[in-house]
């Protein structure tokens, strides 16, 4: 249930995130009388959503031991899921001076990429709660949790998160998004910006991505991204954002070069003020390449010298009654 590969997100001691979007109706962030909240995956595994929660224990090590169960307790709702997914385990724990260090199972190595980012967000924001812990750290079987790099994850923090809770629930709201797709020949971008009218529930990236996929509403431009791809899920975490398509996004197109095709995903997802690097993976998989050339372990940057400057185009995509008619 949890297969995928353990690359897994670069990781700073410091972790911005940028995935926590508030609260679910009916669940909600923590209330007043709730003196706890539970961290959970929304069901499209792209956030956190948190409800609240009266734990049974009033000891410290009761209290941690309870809330680590319900981490990995299944949910009575079809909204959201249980954060330590299953299969995997805390083979064990323990309180150093202000940190809670847990030691998973092996099997934590084998989650997806971004099914493990937000299980470590979720444990670490449930557990940061109880008195006298002020950061978590992560091992797998005794050997401290790494990044794709090998370097050490180390402690994280409450502070480590930085939090969006967005707009009231299915609220209507419309932004201007940078979409960059091919031109004519396949050798080139061309920018279209697009005014576009959305329920204010979906992510920004998860919106730029929709819209990419949807192609382009000009005329001279093709798109990049085979049009019955789906996208499985997207995350951005310290800068980093992660794209997961289906296996359709392989289905080639030769006539669209191979570097068009992916900056045409970075550049698009680069132009939100939030993102700094882009990977691609393909059903959670990272191994392998696009093509022959573009590895998709790596994390790429914003490159501009694909796109064709003097021909930017401009459209809105739809009005709020068609927002409201799709929602």
């Amino acid at each position: 249930m949890c297969a995928g590969k353990t690359v897994r997100a670069k990781t700073a001691l410091l972790l911005a995130a940028v995935l926590f979007a508030g609260s679910l109706s009916g669940c909600g962030s923590k209330r007043k009388d709730y003196p706890y909240d539970i961290s959970y995956v929304d069901s499209e595994q792209t956030q956190i959503v948190q409800a609240g929660y009266e734990p049974e224990h009033t000891s410290v090590d009761g209290l941690i031991q309870e809330l680590l169960d319900k981490l990995g307790t299944d949910t009575d709702t079809l909204d959201y899921v249980k954060a330590i997914p299953e299969g995997v385990s805390i083979q064990s724990w323990e309180v150093e001076q202000d940190c809670l260090k847990l030691d998973f199972s092996s099997s934590y190595d084998k989650m997806d990429l971004i099914t493990e980012v937000l299980c470590r967000l979720a444990v670490v924001k449930t557990m940061t709660q109880v008195d006298g812990i002020e950061s978590v750290c992560f091992s797998v079987k005794g050997k401290p949790l790494t990044d794709s790099k090998g370097e050490v994850v180390g402690a994280m923090t409450l502070d480590s998160f930085v939090e969006n809770p967005g707009e009231q629930i299915n609220s209507y709201q419309n932004a201007t998004i940078d979409l960059f797709f091919a031109n004519e020949s396949g050798d080139g971008l061309v920018k279209e910006t697009q005014e576009v009218y959305y329920n204010s529930n979906i992510s920004m990236e998860k919106l730029v991505m929709e819209h990419l996929i949807g192609g382009p509403k000009t005329e001279k431009t093709k798109g990049t991204i085979p049009a019955e791809t789906k996208l499985i899920n997207v995350a951005v975490v310290d800068g980093s954002c992660y794209v997961n398509l289906d296996e359709n996004f392989k289905n080639h197109n030769y006539e669209i070069q191979e570097p068009i095709v992916i900056y045409s995903i970075v550049n698009s997802l680069a132009a939100l003020e939030n993102i700094d690097r882009v990977q691609i993976s393909v059903n959670g998989d990272t191994s392998g390449k696009y093509r022959d050339d573009y590895e998709l372990a790596q994390m790429y940057r914003a490159d501009y010298s694909y796109v064709e400057l003097d021909n930017g185009r401009s459209v809105v995509v739809q009005d709020v009654k068609e927002a409201k008619e799709k929602n």
